[in-house]
């Protein structure tokens, strides 16, 4: 016979578990964001189908799941407002800094976080130069091929990163990387290094260096300094100390690390 402190211990096992399953079941909708069927999602996760049924009755009660016209499962409405939440917040928080940054490089300083697979811009102060890298505030550029994508993917668990990378990387300049095995050498010298670089690798005439923003669970965000290529060349190695150290201070900030 089990007593009250053997079934509290249960009780707190099982809740976990549930957490860890809906966790499961929003990643791999991350990495859908078109959707899948009931069961795709649960081949994606690997659980019965009868309990990703249940997992996912619960979420849209919630509004953190919901489904297309076609009656294929997709991300709700709730997770959007919750992510708009958290990038202000992000934003509020390290708008400063950023602008200090932008300052000291005199280029346009970037903030992105990590949006159904892909790095979305949500904070930008532009350099006062003519000849000026802006990419337009809300815009999701590929993870693969840019300085802030390739910082995210490397401040992750290296099984997490794999799973965010669609099955082929798209070509979008004759620089970019698109073999697995090359993209995957370069995330362990990011890693090693703390900076991402981006050498014309998403548009041709742009080079970027990037680093990651760290929270108390993982990464939040990616810092990046988009430059032409022209001024880039003979300039990456102080744009990169100042980037790898705005990103620290606001790692710190953020109570990261």
């Amino acid at each position: 016979m089990q007593n009250a402190g053997s079934n509290g211990k249960t009780t707190r096992r099982e809740g976990v578990q549930a957490i860890a399953r809906a966790g499961a079941v929003l990643r791999a909708l991350e990495r859908n964001p078109e959707g899948l069927a009931l069961g795709e999602l649960a081949r994606a996760v690997e659980l019965p189908k009868s309990t990703v049924h249940r997992l996912v009755g619960a979420l849209a009660a919630e509004e953190l799941l919901g489904t297309d016209p076609d009656g294929r499962i997709v991300l709700g409405g709730a997770l959007v407002r919750l992510g708009t939440a958290g990038s202000r917040a992000l934003q509020d928080e390290l708008r400063p800094l950023l602008a200090r940054l932008r300052e000291e490089l005199e280029e346009t300083v970037d903030l992105a976080v990590l949006d159904a697979g892909r790095m979305r811009f949500v904070e930008q102060v532009p350099a006062a130069h003519r000849l000026r890298a802006v990419s337009a505030l809300g815009a999701r550029f590929p993870l693969h091929c840019t300085a802030n994508g390739k910082a995210f993917l490397a401040a992750l668990a290296p099984d997490r990163a794999l799973a965010l990378l669609p099955a082929r990387l798209p070509r979008c300049t004759p620089h970019t990387i698109t073999a697995r095995a090359a993209l995957l050498k370069e995330l362990e010298l990011v890693r090693k290094r703390g900076v991402a670089f981006d050498r014309e690798e998403h548009t041709e005439g742009i080079s970027a260096v990037g680093a990651s923003v760290l929270g108390p669970l993982g990464p939040l965000a990616a810092i990046s300094v988009p430059v032409p290529t022209a001024r880039f060349r003979g300039g990456e190695q102080r744009y990169a100390t100042a980037v790898v150290r705005a990103a620290r201070e606001a790692t710190e900030t953020l109570g990261g690390g």
